[in-house]
């Protein structure tokens, strides 16, 4: 069993129990960007309660998670993980925060035929705005070239008013001003 092997079956549960999700981090710079390792899946999610505590408990013996941990995140609009046990590979729930950011990324999420099946992952300038972001509080270099990487092979297609309006409210406009220049 493989950590893809893992994330398909997750993801087929949050299929099954209704929750909908988009893939974003790494996964998604993947997609729409240069692929890089990377050593867990980052997932948002939108959910209720009872919903969240039927997911929980459909994934059975192979993953580790807790409850407790769930549910706080739920309250707090936070990330909890659980583990495929098989593996260890490490998959971040997100909680989808209610900031207009985040409402306006997960409506815009976009299926990508991925592990069989579409699969919903964050669009590609969704992808460097929450890329810059992390780059920002973090001040990691990865975070800021893979942002790169996935505006260097998207540049075509992006739609740059959008990028421009966001990265002003999220205060990261330096960022995406850097982005812009390293593409030349």
């Amino acid at each position: 069993m493989t950590s893809e092997d893992g994330l398909k079956f997750l993801l087929s549960k949050l299929d099954e129990c209704g929750i909908p999700y988009m893939i974003t981090g790494s996964f998604a710079s993947n997609i729409h960007g240069l692929p890089r390792a990377t050593q867990d899946a980052d997932i948002v999610i939108e959910v209720e309660q009872k919903t969240l505590e039927r997911f929980l408990e459909s994934l059975g013996s192979a993953f580790y998670r807790s409850p407790e941990a769930a549910m706080d995140a739920l309250g707090r609009e936070q990330m909890f993980n659980v583990i495929h046990l098989p593996t260890g590979f490490k998959v971040d729930l997100i909680v989808r925060k209610s900031r207009p950011f985040s409402r306006m990324e997960f409506s815009r999420r976009q299926p990508a035929f991925y592990l069989g099946a579409n699969r919903w992952f964050a669009t590609a300038e969704d992808t460097i705005l929450a890329k810059l972001e992390w780059s920002k509080v973090s001040g990691s270099e990865r975070q800021f070239n893979d942002a790169l990487s996935v505006a260097k092979l998207q540049r075509d297609n992006l739609d740059r008013t959008y990028l421009e309006k966001w990265a002003k409210e999220l205060d990261i406009l330096d960022l995406l001003e850097k982005v812009f220049e390293e593409m030349n």
